[in-house]
C-alpha cells in the first residue's frame, strides 16, 4: 500500500473503565465532514468511544462506519443510544440521525465541553473551511465569520502539498517550526498558486533572493495559513477598533489545529497562548451535535 503522507492516521477507542450497560442515558453525535468523518459516543456526559476516519466518496457510508466504530465490539446496538445528532458537510446523508445541527452551533458546544466555560473565542480549521466563533458567557454565538473565496489555509490544501512533497502531514509543523524567521509568506490568493510556489521555492532559487532551508520554506507556506486564518478572526465583531483582541480564552478546533506550525503562529501572532484539552480536536463537532441532541 502507498503511503500516504496527507492524512492524520485514523482512530478508534472505546473506554475500558466505564461500563455502558450501567449507564442511565447514551447519546452519539456523527460529523460527517469533506475529507474526515468523527463520531462519538458519550455515556451520561462522559466520552465513552470515538472514530476518526476519512471519509470519502460515500458521505452515508462513512457516517455508518464511524459510529459503528464508535460503539466498539462490546455489544452496543444503536437502538441503545437514546439520542443521534448529525452535523457537518454531508449531515444530510446521515439518515440514522435523529436531529441535524449546524455547524457552528456544534462547534460551540463542543468547544465548552473541550475547554470549559472560559472558552469565548473558537477556531475551528477543518478540510473545506475555517469557522471563527465568538461566544457569550452562556452556550449561545454572539458572532461567527466564515472564509471565502477558497479553500487557501484549510486542511484540503496542506494534505495535497504534503503529497506533493512526500512529507508528513504529522511532520510538516514541528519542521516548519525549525526556521529561525518566517520568510514571507507564499500566495494566499488560491490554494493551487500556493503550493505551485512552495514547490517552486525547491527547485527555483531565483523566486528568492537567497534559497531558502526546507524548514524555511514550511514555514512560508505554514506562515500563509496562519495569516489567512489570522483574518476571518480579524472579521469578528470589535471589542476595540483597530485590534485584533481575543475575549476570553481561545479554543483551536479541527484537523489544523494538530498542527503546531499553524497554532504556534496564530499564538504567537494574537499574543495570546490557545487552551489545551485532552480531547482530540477533530472530534469538537461530533461532541456538540451530540450534547444538542440530548
Amino acid at each position: 500500500m502507498n503511503h500516504e503522507y496527507g492524512r492524520w492516521p485514523e482512530s478508534v477507542w472505546t473506554s475500558q473503565e466505564l461500563d455502558w450497560k450501567q449507564a442511565e442515558r447514551i447519546i452519539a453525535g456523527v460529523d460527517v465532514g469533506t475529507t474526515s468523518t468523527q463520531a462519538v459516543i458519550l455515556r451520561d456526559g462522559k466520552l465513552f468511544g470515538y472514530a476518526s476516519i476519512r471519509t470519502g466518496a460515500d458521505f452515508a457510508g462513512a457516517g455508518e462506519k464511524a459510529l459503528k466504530l464508535a460503539m466498539g465490539e462490546i455489544g452496543m446496538r444503536r437502538e441503545d443510544i437514546a439520542a443521534i445528532g448529525g452535523t457537518g458537510f454531508g449531515k444530510r446523508n446521515i439518515g440514522f440521525a435523529d436531529r441535524l445541527f449546524d455547524e457552528v452551533s456544534c462547534c460551540m458546544k463542543g468547544a465548552r465541553y473541550m475547554f470549559g466555560p472560559e472558552v469565548r473565542t473558537v477556531v475551528d480549521m477543518g478540510g473545506q473551511t475555517v469557522k471563527a466563533i465568538r461566544l457569550f458567557d452562556w452556550d449561545r454565538v454572539r458572532d461567527f465569520m466564515f472564509n471565502d473565496k477558497c479553500a487557501t489555509g484549510e486542511g484540503r490544501s496542506l494534505e495535497a502539498l504534503c503529497e506533493l512533497l512526500h512529507v508528513d502531514i504529522t511532520e510538516i509543523g514541528p519542521k516548519s517550526l525549525e526556521a529561525e524567521k518566517d520568510p514571507e509568506p507564499v500566495s494566499t490568493t488560491c490554494w493551487t498558486f500556493a503550493n505551485t510556489e512552495t514547490l517552486g521555492l525547491f527547485g527555483r532559487p531565483e523566486f528568492k533572493s537567497e534559497k531558502l532551508s526546507e524548514a524555511e520554506i514550511y514555514a512560508s507556506h505554514l506562515f500563509a495559513y496562519s495569516w489567512r486564518i489570522l483574518g476571518v478572526i480579524g472579521r469578528l465583531s470589535s471589542l476595540e477598533v483597530g485590534e485584533i483582541r481575543i475575549d476570553g480564552g481561545l479554543g483551536l478546533t479541527g484537523g489544523l489545529a494538530k498542527n503546531p506550525g499553524i497554532t504556534k503562529r496564530i499564538e504567537r501572532d494574537l499574543g495570546v497562548e490557545a487552551m489545551k484539552s485532552d480531547i482530540d480536536p477533530m472530534l469538537c463537532g461530533a461532541i456538540g451535535a451530540a450534547l444538542l441532541a440530548c
